[in-house]
């Protein structure tokens, strides 16, 4: 699941004889923790914990060494959540508009949340007649939940079956009251053999916003130790 070395957090992620192997990272040389630097790691924490949840679905990824490899380098672009190190929250995943679902070479579905007929729908931007024959369709959910008193981001794939798109304005669309959740995101990947869509999230779900600011940077760097260098007590 993972390849090559990843250090985040203390930790070193590595792959021996094909299985995972998670161990501590030491070293006797002071640690730096600049305001870049702690971004960076603190973004990379919590793209492997989304990982690890959507792994499950056993996503497709082209492009890279491995799934995992190109699942992380599309999250870059992600805004990153500042999380403390220990207690409830230290382990909370946190749902994220455009976190990558899959990619491929197939064309887009690109779905985006809207209504048909005053009903909550997840509008593409596929046209009726355009799906072939033998591709599928795959709904991935991903519902923010608190799992005591940890924010928790838990994520289903089921098929969905063709008839289960209608047409609105001339493009399909599933339409269901689901889609009104403020707790959920959605994404629809097309498949076809072993190749896939680009698709990523879409959500209305704002509760990681509180985890971009200023203040909760500044407290979670705190429980690292604190910025260190020219950073060190720099705000905003």
């Amino acid at each position: 699941m993972v390849e090559g070395s990843v250090r985040s957090a203390g930790m070193t992620f590595y792959t021996k004889q094909g299985r995972t192997v998670v161990r501590t990272s030491k070293s006797s040389q002071p640690r730096r923790n600049s305001r870049a630097q702690f971004i960076g790691r603190q973004r990379m924490k919590h793209c492997v914990s989304l990982w690890h949840e959507l792994y499950g679905c056993n996503p497709t990824f082209a492009g890279g060494r491995s799934p995992y490899t190109r699942f992380m380098s599309l999250s870059a672009q992600l805004p990153a959540v500042f999380l403390p190190q220990d207690g409830k929250l230290g382990e909370a995943t946190l749902l994220l508009p455009g976190t990558p679902v899959s990619e491929g070479s197939l064309p887009a579905v690109g779905a985006k949340l809207g209504e048909a007929g005053g009903n909550p729908a997840l509008v593409t931007s596929l046209r009726p007649g355009t799906l072939g024959r033998d591709e599928r369709l795959w709904l991935y959910t991903f519902r923010q939940t608190v799992e005591r008193q940890t924010p928790k981001v838990r994520i289903t794939k089921e098929e969905l079956p063709k008839k289960a798109l209608v047409t609105v304005d001339g493009a399909l669309a599933m339409v269901d009251d689901r889609f009104a959740d403020d707790d959920c995101g959605w994404a629809i990947v097309r498949t076809l053999d072993d190749n896939c869509s680009t698709e990523s999230v879409v959500t209305r779900c704002t509760l990681y916003q509180s985890f971009t600011t200023e203040e909760a940077l500044q407290a979670a760097a705190a429980s690292y130790g604190g910025l260190t260098g020219e950073d060190a007590g720099r705000r905003g």
